[in-house]
């Protein structure tokens, strides 16, 4: 019952979001009321979620647009939002971070470091268990009941060793971007890569956009000069 009372608000959060957010883009994308901060003052009741960046994306050539897909995720429940246009400053910062965790909060303390989603987790004995694999290895386990939480945070799940969080650590000491310690995490990544295609494939179609528009410009202008070149000497001969 719990559980189902924080889903219906988790819901109705991120569609006041959604709506609030689109009021805002009607008057403009130079506001730098981001969308992100729209969804930390809708969850600032909460005391424990994770905001993904799940998907990004740009639209036009001339007058570009771009555009963020976040997922929140408590440790019951998960929602996504629709796009939500962010400026291209904005977009180009975390452009890197496809996939990975740009705002967090735990027992009410905020967390400011980008990191790999489900690692501010780890190491809470409410959620999980150190364990070795056959091979000595320590990694993290979470509970039964939190299981689900694992593939909620992207449809994927890899398990997290006592040495990536260690690196983890580390960055987050010093306030930097964690990425894995075989850069496996963000958009270089392989576990986007593999866990997000139309991400990839929208990018690739539209840099063949871009290829093209320009071909086409240097074509035609190319054939403009032939043609002025073309009177100029028509008229010299006469």
């Amino acid at each position: 019952m719990a559980s189902l009372f924080l889903f219906k608000k988790l819901a109705k959060l991120l569609a006041v979001l959604i709506i609030a957010t689109l009021f805002v883009q009607g008057c403009g994308p130079k506001s730098r009321d981001l969308p992100i901060n729209k969804i930390k003052r809708a969850l600032q009741k909460i005391p424990t979620y994770s905001v993904i960046l799940e998907d990004m994306k740009g639209e036009g050539n001339f007058f570009p647009h771009y555009f963020h897909k976040y997922r929140v995720v408590t440790p019951e429940e998960t929602g996504s939002t629709d796009w939500l246009e962010v400026p291209k400053d904005y977009y180009k910062i975390n452009e890197t971070f496809l996939g990975m965790t740009l705002l967090a909060k735990k027992d009410g303390k905020e967390g400011s470091s980008v990191s790999p989603p489900g690692y501010q987790f780890v190491g809470d004995s409410r959620y999980g268990k150190w364990r070795e694999d056959n091979r000595g290895g320590s990694f993290w386990e979470f509970y039964g009941k939190y299981a689900l939480f694992s593939s909620l945070l992207g449809g994927w799940y890899r398990p997290i060793y006592r040495d990536d969080y260690r690196s983890y650590q580390r960055y987050r000491t010093r306030n930097v971007p964690y990425f894995g310690r075989n850069k496996e995490y963000g958009t270089s990544g392989s576990i986007a890569r593999q866990n997000k295609p139309n991400f990839y494939s929208r990018r690739l179609n539209r840099e063949r956009m871009r290829k093209a528009s320009f071909s086409d410009r240097v074509k035609r202008k190319i054939g403009r000069s032939k043609t002025s070149f073309r009177s100029r000497t028509g008229g010299l001969g006469k």
